[in-house]
């Protein structure tokens, strides 16, 4: 009879618990939806602006300089961007919330002077300070105020590029590769869902392709995938080194952040007018469409890294994940002819797959993939994300980002991702 008690008590505060993350979960979705929604909105307003008056470029320098000292006057000179929400979910580390409006105007600001980035750096930076902010206003414990953050990264991923499971996952998974947060199942997928929800009626439309080309399940196109994936984690590295490289370069000739804003606007506004053409300005999606359309220059996928480089190492805002699709599909369709693949096929293979490499996130990757592609293709998929999860090594967008197991053996490992590519533990 005791144990019967016994269990019966559990089963009730388990019942508790969860009508708790139901409660948290919708508020978070709504809340963290409706801004996300704002965002998106805006930045489509920044982006139709931008295309409209070309010459907002010239700006770009005045632009870094306006964000260096907007973060000076704010104290926040320092921030770290995404890393800082890695840290808040892993260590519970405290997130301030004007964290979302300084990267919501930020990020826009960039964008309207034709700055090179993406959108999703900044939307998780607003998700996850706005429901930390929550969880410290409703006196959670520690343990539930990391859930919390991570319940409003999956509803602002979600809301902004309309794939719901992708979000959750990515929440519970980028933070610790090797482990997932699963605690947090309920809550994440909850708020993703709802954050979509509410991004529908704001008129957000959700990420999606067309998927053509795709081969029978037959060895020679897996032995093709596999070779496509093969050279993707090569795309993946070179990303994340070039990423930190830059930025690193930043840090050792400029130690005045708003000089630092300034010289870098600079360099974009150079190297536009050197390239001759505005597709690797903004985040890039025209170029990303036409890629999966099967058009794509040879040399853009580099390009794009570089001026996405030049542009958030000098502390404009954003995001890196569009850009490294924009590197992923424009290489995939370039590469994939010359391996016996249909180009749209081989760039949808590599928007998926360079974003698994450079956020170490394959299960991710592969919801991303069936959310945004369909049902497709998914056995393709999966052989070109794990093959680039484990050949791109430990390098990573996110230098907070903790490797807790091994890529190559069964072993607890337990390092920080490394953008330098020392010390691999191969």
């Amino acid at each position: 009879m005791d144990q019967l008690l016994s269990r019966g008590k559990r089963m009730a505060g388990h019942g508790v618990v969860f009508v708790r993350w139901v409660l948290f979960s919708a508020v978070i979705g709504v809340v963290v939806g409706l801004v996300s929604s704002a965002f998106y909105l805006c930045f489509a307003w920044a982006t139709g602006v931008q295309t409209k008056w070309p010459w907002l470029l010239y700006l770009l320098p005045v632009g870094g300089a306006a964000i260096a000292l907007l973060y000076r006057v704010c104290g926040m000179e320092k921030d770290r961007g995404t890393n800082f929400v890695l840290v808040a979910v892993r260590e519970d580390a405290p997130l301030r919330l004007r964290t979302a409006p300084l990267v919501f105007l930020s990020t826009i600001l960039t964008h309207l002077l034709g700055g090179s980035s993406g959108r999703e750096g900044a939307i998780l930076q607003i998700g996850g300070s706005i429901s930390s902010k929550i969880g410290q206003w409703t006196h959670l414990d520690e343990k539930d105020r990391r859930v919390i953050t991570m319940c409003g990264m999956s509803a602002a991923f979600a809301a902004l590029f309309g794939t719901p499971l992708a979000a959750a996952i990515f929440a519970m998974e980028v933070v610790s590769v090797g482990v997932l947060y699963y605690a947090a199942l309920v809550p994440c997928t909850l708020s993703a869902l709802i954050g979509v929800w509410v991004a529908g009626l704001c008129g957000v439309a959700p990420t999606a392709f067309p998927l053509s080309g795709v081969p029978a399940l037959e060895p020679l196109p897996m032995l093709q995938v596999l070779g496509l994936g093969l050279l993707l984690a090569v795309v993946s590295i070179l990303f994340c080194r070039i990423m930190h490289g830059i930025s690193h370069l930043y840090d050792r000739f400029f130690t005045s952040h708003l000089l630092r804003g300034v010289v870098g606007g600079l360099l974009v506004v150079l190297l536009t007018l050197l390239v001759g053409c505005r597709d690797y300005n903004g985040a890039g999606s025209a170029v990303i469409a036409a890629a999966i359309g099967g058009q794509a220059r040879p040399e853009a996928f580099l390009l794009k890294i570089i001026f996405t480089a030049l542009t958030l190492g000098a502390g404009f805002k954003g995001g890196e994940i569009v850009p490294a699709f924009f590197a992923g599909s424009t290489f995939g369709c370039v590469a994939a002819p010359l391996l016996g693949l249909p180009a749209p096929f081989g760039a949808a293979l590599g928007m998926v797959a360079v974003f698994c490499g450079v956020t170490n996130c394959p299960l991710t990757s592969l919801l991303l993939a069936f959310e945004v592609f369909g049902g497709g293709g998914l056995p393709f998929f999966a052989i070109v994300c794990a093959v680039t999860y484990m050949l791109s090594g430990y390098d990573s967008l996110y230098s907070e980002q903790k490797i807790l197991y091994g890529k190559y053996r069964a072993e607890y490992i337990n390092q920080k991702a490394n953008p330098h590519g020392e010390d691999d533990n191969v």
